[in-house]
């Protein structure tokens, strides 16, 4: 059986850790257990129900990790399911009911360590790399069990599109990256060139159909090459020697965004060393699979900057395309001879500094999934019997998770604090903190065990560091990358808790770690005002001009962003509150400043768009929260009004809101096919217009909205998993699997105390 396993760790000693694991989630497969019958046949029937329906509801609801838990932390409801009928009331008793499902529900889903573990996955690029640099680096079958290639497998073949390929994530049409790697994969984890049913022959045929694998995107070409069913000079170069220019430089690589260089950093370094892997039978295989052209005839030059239609979301400019030209062709070959390999040389070493800098400081976990599997291929190439290509093995497994769908790799080692500190603010806004003490206890504990207490060793700004200390990461603490709105969003989170009585939630973070965190938190803030993700926006927007990754837009540099902007003025608006002497004129200042970004950035029809989730419910939620933190009222402010506006004008006939991930990748409102309400979309709808006072001017609305969310409760308390809800770079779509519960909960708990509560009045 198929086991979850919470801050474990502590036996291995290829394990490192800040704070014994608190918030590290691994699936093990247990063999030696013994199968409880029930317990397998519910595992069976949520796979059997997944594959079923699988082209109709494309996201997992997480039921292994559920069937697992009600074992461990049974619950009898004993209120009632709630339906309304279309002419009935939304009472108090209603909404309390409905809530105290959710969050006893909620709350046996809570881990021992305080977090709340859940799916992070949806892009369907990230496994093929893990599976790829296993392969070459000969470590495939000691990495991963036959248990784990099964699951893998099944994932892959459960997120087939019924035209044979596969997309860029799990709910996307088929691409060219999407489809050639995973057919890859598949072959590379013992599937045959005919195997699933005919699964990969029409995977194959769609790759053939599309001109095959030399349109893929540059990521695409990359991962080929190093497999060797690619050739080096089919790709645009990637030269190490950037990192050793002058920082002052715009286009430095320390200036761009840290997720950004983070890929680049180790992907230039394989690319300098143009490293191959044997050449297998397999290998010279896929080489007769992957093209329509025998693979000696290919024109490799011409195929440097072909790619599907497909995949094509961020076209080459023609400035992109002289570039590459210029360092292909009279660059790159005085780099590969003397006197130029010498430089070469130096920059290569240069590089490797800074991937085990990277390493070292995040426990081996490494800020994302892509640069974990380019790091410890890249400490392999250097050297194979390398403690840090030990070191990288064991959190592998903290990317991998196991689903009814599946093993799915993550986008990150988790989102454990975000998820954490969002259904903390959701239960208190309940105002059933009493009730919910001991869930609260737990939480308020997982928030404290995560905080960043340390800047990163050495002079940061040799690293192109930010400041870390005070800070709160995405997920855990051993991961430790700070960033902007989760800082935001811990520092909100603590100071709620420590309102509350310690004899319920546990002692409150001490005044001197708040300190630390509102420092971090406004270190953040660029000089026009807004906030960006992990550090200062360093460079300039032209610079996206050299995105060379097709099928994401704005990764090159940090960009200040609607929902970290507002995040950091709530948080500071709170802090001020509590602590009203420190630093009163630097956080005011900073709040001023932040609101006036977040009104020079909205859009003409009142929304903002959400590049972290789906989309303008989500950005415009962020909006209307940061402008009223920061004093503004929907009387005196313009930029709330025409927010207003613009929700109830995306309100649904039937009640409440249904965005698409079309959304976020078109930059235009998009409801759901059959124009269906989304419980998260709906979620973020009510608390923007909650907060802006719609209750005084006309609720109804909003009581339509409660009552979708009441009707769209399951039996056993939960809020269904819908589509997709979670984006990054605009195009790649990601699970948020919490969300499902969190915004129902947050927005009929307002709407408990903030619209039932003054009707009564």
């Amino acid at each position: 059986m198929w086991r979850l396993r919470i801050a474990e760790g502590g036996g291995d000693p290829w394990l490192r850790t800040k704070n014994g694991h608190v918030g590290r989630q691994v699936w093990e497969f247990d063999a030696a257990a013994e199968p409880d019958p029930d317990e397998l046949a519910a595992v069976e029937d949520a796979r059997r129900g997944f594959a079923e329906g699988r082209h109709r509801l494309k996201h997992s609801a997480d039921l292994l990790m559920r069937i697992q838990f009600a074992k461990a932390n049974p619950l009898k409801l004993d209120l009632p399911a709630i339906k309304l009928d279309e002419h009935e009331d939304v009472t108090d008793e209603a909404v309390t009911t409905t809530l105290k499902r959710a969050i006893s529900r909620v709350s046996t889903l809570q881990a021992h360590d305080g977090h709340w573990p859940g799916d992070y996955g949806g892009p369907m690029f990230l496994m093929p790399g893990l599976i790829i640099a296993l392969y070459v680096s000969r470590a495939l079958n000691t990495v991963l069990s036959p248990e784990h290639q099964k699951e893998i497998r099944r994932y892959l073949y459960n997120h087939q599109n019924e035209d044979g390929g596969w997309g860029l994530h799990i709910e996307g049409p088929s691409t060219m990256f999407g489809s050639a790697l995973t057919y890859v994969s598949l072959r590379l984890l013992g599937e045959g060139p005919d195997s699933g049913n005919g699964a990969m022959e029409k995977g194959r045929n769609w790759i053939l159909d599309h001109g095959g694998a030399t349109y893929i995107t540059s990521w695409g070409k990359f991962w080929l090459s190093v497999l060797g069913v690619f050739d080096w000079s089919g790709n645009n170069p990637v030269p190490p020697e950037v990192w050793l220019l002058p920082y002052c430089l715009p286009f430095h690589p320390g200036r761009m965004w840290c997720h950004c260089r983070m890929v680049y950093l180790p992907m230039c370094y394989i690319y300098g060393k143009r490293f191959v892997g044997q050449i297998t039978p397999l290998v010279l295989e896929l080489r007769k699979e992957l093209y329509k052209d025998p693979y000696g005839k290919i024109d490799w030059d011409k195929a440097r900057n072909q790619c599907a239609k497909e995949d094509l979301y961020y076209p080459h400019p023609f400035v992109q395309d002289v570039l590459w030209a210029t360092l292909h062709k009279f660059v790159e070959p005085v780099m590969l001879r003397w006197p130029g390999n010498k430089l070469r040389e130096k920059a290569l070493e240069t590089v490797m500094q800074h991937v085990h800098y990277e390493d070292e400081n995040t426990r081996y976990i490494c800020i994302g999934p892509v640069n974990k599997v380019l790091n410890m291929l890249a400490c392999w190439i250097e050297d194979p019997n390398s403690e840090a290509f030990k070191l990288h093995i064991p959190r592998v497994y903290d990317y991998l998770w196991v689903a009814e769908d599946g093993m799915k790799m993550q986008g990150y080692n988790g989102s454990q604090l975000w998820d954490t500190a969002f259904t903390v603010q959701a239960i208190v806004a309940t105002n059933l903190i009493e009730e919910f003490g001991p869930t609260l206890k737990l939480a308020h504990d997982y928030i404290k065990n995560s905080q960043v207490i340390d800047d990163c060793p050495g002079n940061l700004n040799e690293w192109y560091r930010h400041i870390s200390k005070g800070a709160w990461p995405f997920s855990t603490a051993d991961h430790g990358w700070p960033i902007s709105d989760c800082t935001a969003e811990g520092l909100k989170a603590s100071l709620l808790l420590s309102k509350i009585s310690p004899e319920i939630v546990g002692g409150p973070v001490e005044a001197s770690r708040f300190y630390d965190s509102v420092n971090c938190l406004m270190s953040y803030m660029n000089d026009n005002g807004g906030f960006a993700t992990y550090e200062l926006t360093r460079s300039y927007a032209w610079l996206e001009l050299i995105n060379p990754a097709e099928t994401f837009g704005d990764i090159v540099i940090d960009y200040p962003y609607v929902e970290c902007t507002s995040a950091a003025i709530q948080a500071l608006t709170s802090f001020k509150k509590l602590y009203p002497g420190h630093r009163r004129k630097e956080v005011d200042n900073c709040i001023s400043k932040a609101a006036n970004f977040i009104e020079s950035i909205q859009k003409s029809d009142g929304s903002w768009y959400g590049s972290w989730a789906v989309c303008f419910t989500y950005g415009t939620w962020f909006g209307v929260k940061g402008l009223i933190a920061a004093g503004r009222t929907f009387e005196s402010s313009p930029a709330i009004r025409k927010a207003c506006d613009f929700l109830l004008s995306k309100e649904l006939p039937s009640g409440g809101w249904g965005e698409s991930y079309l959304s976020s990748q078109d930059q235009v409102y998009t409801n759901l096919e059959g124009k269906r309400p989304h419980a998260v979309n709906t979620g973020w709808a009510m608390l923007s217009l909650i907060a802006a006072g719609q209750a005084d001017r006309d609720p109804t609305p909003l009581h339509r909205a409660a009552k979708v969310l009441i009707n769209l409760q399951m039996e056993d308390g939960e809020f269904p998993q819908q589509e997709i809800m979670g984006v990054f770079n605009k195009n790649c779509m990601i699970s948020y699997s919490q969300y499902r519960n969190i915004f129902p909960i947050w927005a009929l708990g307002e709407y408990r105390c903030r619209v039932l509560a003054a009707g009564k009045k």
